[in-house]
């Protein structure tokens, strides 16, 4: 039976542990997703199973994703995000010195992001340059100059703000990276920042609040979760 499960991945597992576990729960191969989570990220992945869902996972990777997160100020990482090790930024200790920015400033600085831009791929990503996926070349030391990607941020809100702390909601283009949107956004106050925590909430109309958790599919109850797209 071909279909599309939503699923809500929890913290701690790849994405391709997800697929892995419904290949085992479903007994079906041809499995794949449409857009990957970072093991730390939470939330909505759309899942195609069977050989007709699975052909149709690019009609929806492709859509506009939306994303709610959390940020820390005041440090950059290796990798942008709290999984990595934090790296000293110049300029940025005598920045904090002086106060924290002001939610004016911060919302000020957010408003700048709206819109087409350019971004430039982390090198912790799993981009291919060369044939070779860019984590790797990262985890033996390397650095290599990145095409910076069109992209386009449609909203960014914020949701709260207690220094060092803030969160944010963001719905933007499928090939954006929250993690390097707050690592820019860090930068543009002076402060540096890094993504401490990710939740992926919606891509295109589908909704996280319709996906099921892993521990409640079963053998016997997974294909009353399927859904179709319209032909």
């Amino acid at each position: 039976m071909d279909g599309f499960l939503l699923i809500d991945k929890p913290e701690g597992i790849t994405s391709h542990d997800v697929v892995d576990r419904l290949r085992r729960l479903t007994g079906v191969r041809r499995i794949g997703h449409a857009g990957t989570l970072d093991p730390f990220a939470t939330g909505l992945l759309v899942v195609g199973v069977g050989r007709g869902a699975t052909k149709r996972l690019s009609e929806i990777m492709g859509s506009e994703k939306t994303y709610e997160a959390d940020a820390v100020l005041g440090a950059v990482t290796a990798t942008q995000d709290r999984t990595g090790e934090i790296v000293e930024v110049e300029g940025r200790e005598s920045r904090v010195e002086r106060g924290w920015p002001s939610e004016a400033e911060v919302r000020a600085a957010m408003e700048k992001f709206l819109g087409p831009q350019k971004q430039v791929p982390p090198m912790f990503s799993a981009k291919k340059i060369g044939g070779k996926k860019l984590y790797e070349l990262a985890r033996k030391g390397e650095e290599v100059v990145r095409q910076p990607a069109d992209i386009v941020v449609h909203a960014f809100d914020l949701l709260s703000y207690d220094p060092p702390k803030l969160a944010f909601r963001v719905r933007c283009s499928s090939g954006t990276y929250v993690r390097t949107l707050a690592h820019d956004l860090g930068a543009a106050l002076g402060t540096g920042g890094y993504l401490a925590e990710l939740r992926r909430t919606a891509i295109g109309s589908f909704r996280v609040e319709d996906a099921a958790r892993l521990e409640d599919l079963t053998p016997a109850n997974w294909e009353e979760r399927l859904f179709q797209l319209p032909s």
